[in-house]
């Protein structure tokens, strides 16, 4: 059974080998703070407890069909979630789902300039997400979508700054992440998932984006049991 000593030490044995691959890495929290989880056990994430306020400005990259995190904040903080995905699968999924009003939609990807983007089809289809990537887990089927760099989102939404990013975009993350710190964007609290287990992806990316990120001022404060999401908090914020 999950959760048990045995299967937790079994996956930390399997992450272990798999770091002896270059396919997983290891972090710990830079900085001790009190943090509550929002959202499902796939789907959730830790947030500082006052961090967040009704006037927060929050973006929420990638959704699939799990919006528990967005729907979270929003009953808990009665602030607005800007949610982004592209994936057909997304789209269709949320018609048929009761939104709160400030729960604001846009069928756009987030990526490092304005454009189209050639999305990779999942090779199971039971799976939701897209990907930018070519992968082990992609067919060689694709579609053309919409994507925006944040800052241009920032612009046509008509923000000056990010409280809250978070970005589950299925490995382009990477390339975000620099056009981020290139721009001197510099959210508050930044919430990623990382992809190092996608082929010709690697741990070394996610090393280097998050020695990048803590060069820019970041902070980590909290990673995931498969040391894929890491929650980051800016240095001004935390002093």
């Amino acid at each position: 059974m999950k959760n048990t000593p045995i299967y937790r030490a079994l996956q930390r044995i399997k992450r272990a080998l798999q770091a002896l691959r270059g396919r997983d890495c290891f972090f710990h929290p830079d900085i001790a703070i009190h943090s509550t989880r929002l959202g499902s056990k796939h789907g959730g994430w830790n947030i500082p407890d006052d961090m967040v306020s009704p006037k927060s400005i929050i973006y929420s990259g990638g959704i699939g069909t799990d919006i528990s995190f967005d729907r979270a904040l929003i009953e808990k903080f009665s602030c607005t979630v800007h949610a982004f995905d592209p994936t057909p699968r997304s789209i269709e999924w949320l018609k048929g789902q009761p939104l709160p009003p400030e729960f604001k939609y846009y069928k756009w990807g987030l990526a490092d300039y304005d454009g189209t983007a050639e999305f990779h089809i999942p090779r199971n289809p039971s799976h939701i997400s897209h990907s930018m990537i070519t992968s082990q887990v992609t067919l060689e089927g694709s579609m053309q979508v919409l994507v925006k760099r944040v800052k241009s989102i920032m612009h046509q939404l008509g923000h000056d700054r990010i409280n809250l990013l978070k970005i589950d975009i299925e490995g382009a993350e990477y390339s975000v992440i620099e056009d981020l710190l290139a721009g001197n964007l510099r959210p508050d609290l930044l919430l990623i998932e990382f992809h190092h287990r996608f082929k010709g992806m690697g741990a070394g990316k996610t090393k280097h984006a998050v020695k990048s990120l803590r060069s820019a001022g970041y902070h980590l404060f909290s990673v995931s049991r498969s040391g894929e999401e890491l929650c980051f908090i800016h240095q001004t914020k935390k002093d």
